[in-house]
């Protein structure tokens, strides 16, 4: 529902959310970002403003919508603002085994998710080595031994790029408020309906109207240990 107080692209207007998106909830500031995005340059100068702002605290998905609008702009300014202020996105791309995790944020701020599922694992059978490259799949053993800073970058892509729907943290969160009951997480995040594993990729949700904690996919159809391992590991409880 669109904020009656917002009537127009007025300088009174603008300012008006200029101030409530700086200051505003997550709730408001959710609604504010779309209303700026349909006001033209005006409303791309404030997010521009916005992000500016908050460019020297870690990234949130606050940003990661801020960040979206500008990146699928074809206004000129927006694309200038982005490669002068952010040339590899709004998460910093910090890697231990040298990958480089630029086209993935490139495909989830398109918010084309279901070929940022496909590059997420092969960027993760990229760290794992030429092995798991050829092979196209992990095992929990690689999982075991992924760098702490690779898989924050991951994680930390996906959350910022799905309004905090969508990453392993999220999973695990579920999973472990759910006793660690795995037939519960599958269900809960609809990767299962009763019996039935949800088929790939047709019968999977690639937006944001999917489950929470519905995506990446993780290697799933492998069974539970690469997932396992993945909760399993430091990084949850490490800071990165």
């Amino acid at each position: 529902m669109t904020d009656p107080m917002i009537v127009s692209g007025t300088a009174n207007d603008i300012d008006s959310l200029r101030q409530r998106l700086i200051a505003g909830s997550l709730q408001v500031q959710q609604q504010i970002i779309p209303q700026l995005a349909n006001l033209g340059n005006q409303g791309l100068e404030v997010l521009m403003e916005f992000l500016l702002k908050r460019r020297e605290s870690p990234a949130t998905w606050i940003d990661g919508k801020a960040y979206q609008v500008l990146y699928n702009s074809d206004a000129p300014t927006a694309r200038e603002f982005l490669q002068n202020n952010f040339p590899e996105g709004i998460v910093p791309l910090k890697s231990d085994a040298g990958i480089n995790y630029n086209p993935l944020q490139q495909l989830l701020a398109a918010q084309d998710f279901q070929a940022a599922d496909r590059m997420t694992i092969a960027k993760m059978c990229e760290v794992a080595g030429s092995t798991a490259v050829k092979r196209k799949w992990l095992y929990f053993t690689e999982v075991d031994n992924f760098p702490m800073t690779d898989l924050h970058t991951i994680n930390n892509l996906w959350l910022v790029h799905s309004e905090g729907k969508f990453g392993f943290s999220v999973q695990r969160e579920i999973w472990l408020s759910l006793g660690k009951n795995w037939d519960s997480l599958w269900s809960k995040i609809a990767w299962k309906d009763g019996n039935n594993w949800t088929r790939y990729p047709n019968g999977f949700i690639w937006d944001l109207s999917a489950p929470k904690g519905h995506l990446p996919l993780s290697n799933q159809l492998r069974g539970v240990r690469v997932i396992a391992s993945l909760f399993a590991h430091p990084v949850w409880t490490n800071k990165v």
